[in-house]
């Protein structure tokens, strides 16, 4: 690598490569997610993951980049991201046999694992880039200084416009396969234009030839790599009605005709269930939740759920009590499919946005919330602490009740996990009752039922059959073990991982793992 001063055309393309190979590091951390979060989940584990293994890559790409900048002569910048842009290219073609491969590690390890083997390598030799891009910019010792600072200042101007781009445009319009691709694609351009300039300016005769050359081979891997995403129908077993990627997941609706069964999935999550011949929830903890109306010394009116699913509980508060309800869904691809393969009709307000977010802008007084966010691979622990709670019966009528579905394992009435949310709840709410949706079952839907007042169980407004069934479902929770979860301590994600690997199973059980690896 010659030391030659740079003229301003020469510094200009330098500032552009470093802003767009640091794009490229923000993108590719932030697609890892969308890549792997439908096999391990939206969790904290797999975010951890993606931001660990982007920090070891970029450590050893700076050490390792700043070895060869000093030691290269004929090989150089081009070469290196030609190099990122053939990694990157082959991780849409790799996720798949990656995820399977490491689903024997578990929900920790495999996540951090696929990462690593996924991601690092692109991550790292974008991070060389950093090394190379000082060592062009710097024609005397003490301009080193200057020249890293503002390296790498533009390095991180690039990553932030490549988070913003990428989060408020492209997801939400280009799926994460087909981003990765044109990701790769330019950085292939980006490197053979580095490889003239080289070539040209710098006086390396056959810097472009590499990256040309890698070019061809990275463009004639394209058709197989885009081929690899083709969609999967399910086969015999069952069909994929729906399939669509959201800012929160792979949405899908699934038949299985042998069953009578028509699913709502989100990744690995079933968050809705009905009969495909007469389209009744097949969720037995809703023939929980549609009792409780009857239970209320007062008439119910007005209710609000948060977490949509297929929307049947609002279909039955409707047509059983009369009740309008309002429903708060932070999926859009979810709350489409309700309507367009559920027959949802919403009777009240039907928002869609972030709850914590749109619970503070709610009018109340409700006399019923149904609170429904906890069917998932990943726990979104935020929406069940000591100040969401707070909120939602700020929203309640004074006789009103909230009805919080959590799905766990009991473990003999010692799961920890059950017991903080029964202990959260108490600090909120002074009356407390849980039901269990499949008695003897160890894996189970809980539903607890928080008021300001005493629930009575014998209500004349249910019939004795009805009330015989509920408490038959009466569960004890022995609160004594766990932790209250607030903001600011909320260990709720790392209690269920056990929960979010048994719904994995389940679903790869169900219909193969196909079906969460793309």
């Amino acid at each position: 690598m010659t030391n030659k001063s740079l003229n301003a055309f020469g510094r200009t393309g330098l500032y552009l490569t470093v802003f767009l190979t640091g794009a490229s590091v923000m993108v590719i951390e932030l697609l890892g997610t969308r890549m792997i979060a439908p096999f391990y989940g939206a969790s904290l584990y797999v975010w951890s993951s993606l931001i660990s293994v982007t920090m070891i890559a970029l450590a050893i790409g700076y050490f390792v980049g700043g070895r060869w900048a000093d030691s290269a002569k004929r090989t150089g910048l081009s070469l290196i991201i030609a190099l990122a842009a053939i990694l990157t290219l082959l991780i849409p073609w790799l996720t798949r046999p990656i995820l399977l491969a490491t689903d024997p590690l578990g929900l920790r390890a495999g996540a951090f694992v696929s990462a690593l083997i996924l991601f690092s390598p692109s991550l790292t030799l974008l991070g060389m880039v950093g090394p190379f891009a000082i060592k062009l910019s710097t024609a005397r010792l003490d301009g080193v200084g200057n020249s890293a600072g503002s390296i790498y200042a533009v390095s991180t101007v690039g990553s932030v416009v490549g988070t913003l781009i990428l989060g408020f445009f492209l997801f939400p319009l280009v799926g994460s396969r087909e981003i990765l691709v044109g990701l790769g694609v330019l950085l292939l351009v980006l490197a053979v234009l580095v490889g003239l300039y080289e070539k040209n300016k710098l006086g390396v005769s056959v810097a472009v030839m590499p990256s040309v050359l890698l070019a061809i081979i990275g463009l004639s891997l394209l058709p197989k790599i885009v081929g690899a995403g083709h969609p999967y129908t399910g086969g015999n077993s069952f069909q994929i009605q729906s399939e669509r990627e959201s800012l929160y997941g792979w949405v899908r609706v699934i038949d299985q005709q042998s069953r009578d069964l028509r699913l709502l999935t989100s990744d690995a999550s079933t968050i809705g269930a009905a009969s495909i011949s007469d389209g009744q929830s097949r969720l037995s903890y809703q023939d929980i939740v549609g009792l409780i109306p009857g239970l209320s010394a007062k008439k119910m009116t007005r209710a609000l759920i948060v977490g949509l699913g297929a929307g049947h509980m609002a279909k039955v508060l409707h047509e059983r009590y009369g009740i309008v309800t309002d429903t708060l869904e932070i999926d859009p691809a979810v709350a489409e499919a309700a309507v367009d393969y559920f027959g949802y009709k919403p009777t009240g307000q039907a928002i869609v946005g972030d709850a914590r977010y749109e619970i503070r802008h709610l009018q109340g007084p409700y006399d019923l919330i149904i609170h429904d966010c906890f069917t998932g691979g990943s726990e979104p622990a935020h929406l069940l602490t000591t100040e969401t709670l707070a909120q939602l019966r700020g929203l309640l009528s004074e006789q009103g009740i909230l009805a919080l579905n959590f799905v766990a394992f009991s473990h003999g009435q010692h799961n920890t996990a059950l017991a903080s949310v029964a202990r959260t709840i108490a600090q909120v709410f002074p009356q407390q009752s849980v039901f269990v949706s499949d008695p003897g079952r160890d894996f189970n839907d809980f539903i607890f039922l928080a008021s300001n007042q005493a629930i009575d169980l014998n209500s004349k407004s249910l019939l004795a059959d009805q009330v015989a069934w509920l408490k038959e479902r009466l569960f004890p929770v022995d609160a004594s073990q766990g932790v209250i979860l607030t903001d600011n301590l909320n260990p709720l994600e790392h209690l269920q991982t056990a929960k979010a690997e048994h719904y994995r199973h389940v679903i790869v059980d169900w219909f193969g793992p196909e079906l969460l690896v793309r």
